[in-house]
Order: C-alpha cells, then structure tokens, then sequence
C-alpha cells in the first residue's frame, strides 16, 4: 500500500503532467502483456510521447484544475493515459496506429488543446497532417504570391532595360546615318 506521501508526489507529478500537456488520449489496456505494453511505449517514447498507467482515484485529484479536467469521467477500470507535448496530431495518430494492431487498447477519448474528443473525432484529427506539414504549408502559402510578385517584378525591370537599350541602339544608329 502507498503512503500517503508517495500518493502526493503522483498526484503532483501527473497534475504537472496534465497542465504541460497539448494533448492526452486515455485509454484502456486490459488484456495487454508486458512485451505488448513495451511496445506500445517504444513507439510512443519515438514521438515524444509518453503512456503511464495512473490509479483513476489519483489520476482524478490530478486531473482537477488543468486544461483537460474534462476527461475525468474516463477514468474507470485499469486506464493509462498518453501525452503529448509537441503535436497532438501526432499523439492521436501513433495511439491509433497501435490500437489498429492491439484491439486490447481500447481507447476512451482524449483532449486535445482544451477541447474534448471522441474516439471517431480522434480518428479524424489522426487524418491531420502534422503541425510541422501545416506550418510548411501555411508558409508555401505565404511565399507564393511573393515569389509571383518577384518574377513580376524582374520580368517589369528585363522588359524596361530591354528598351532603353534599344532605344540607346536605335540612337546610335541614327547617330551614324548623319
């Protein structure tokens, strides 16, 4: 049995963990072996993410006054919770990937910035590209009309200098004529 000192410190830890946290997926693993659960935290640990299983009383204390309070009601039968720091598209994606080939995690719903989701809303957030792709796409967006604009730009200045010089030529030619 935990002292009632060691349960502060996990309440503390997993409250620090819930407010750090862009994205949490809670999920059910009854049925999973070690070797399965290693698994399934290797691929977690490669993202950077994380999967720990919690007690559901403590995971509850914690839960309370952090961004994702909303998934208290999850926490029923032996639960792990996955989070996420970074991207939580990523944190929805390798969670169901792993789910796809283990039916014994079983997930539950999870929060993602604040906002609560179901298990097919996780699937459709899974589809996502990752915040890395939508910066890079945000910015090919921007650059786009920029680099159009330059070569406009260019093409103007080419097409001017291209005058003056036949005008300098057709100047020199009269020059000669008189």
């Amino acid at each position: 049995m935990k002292s009632k000192a060691k349960k502060k410190d996990e309440i503390a830890e997993l409250h620090q963990a819930f407010q750090e946290s862009t994205g949490i997926v809670v999920a059910g693993y009854k049925g999973m072996n070690v070797t399965e659960m290693n698994e399934f935290r290797v691929l977690l640990r490669e993202n950077s993410l994380r999967f720990k299983v919690v007690k559901n009383t403590l995971a509850k204390r914690a839960v309370a006054n952090t961004p994702v309070a909303a998934v208290v009601d999850m926490f029923t039968g032996p639960v792990g919770v996955a989070f996420g720091k970074d991207d939580p598209v990523i944190l929805a994606k390798k969670i169901l990937e792993f789910a796809k080939s283990n039916e014994k995690l079983v997930l539950s719903g999870g929060i993602i910035e604040g906002k609560s989701y179901s298990v097919a809303e996780l699937k459709s957030v899974s589809e996502l590209p990752s915040k890395h792709v939508l910066l890079a796409m945000m910015l090919g967006t921007i650059q786009s009309p920029l680099s159009i604009f330059a070569s406009l730009l260019h093409s103007t200045i080419s097409q001017f200098l291209y005058a003056l010089e036949g005008l300098k030529s057709k100047k020199t030619e009269d020059a000669q004529k008189a």
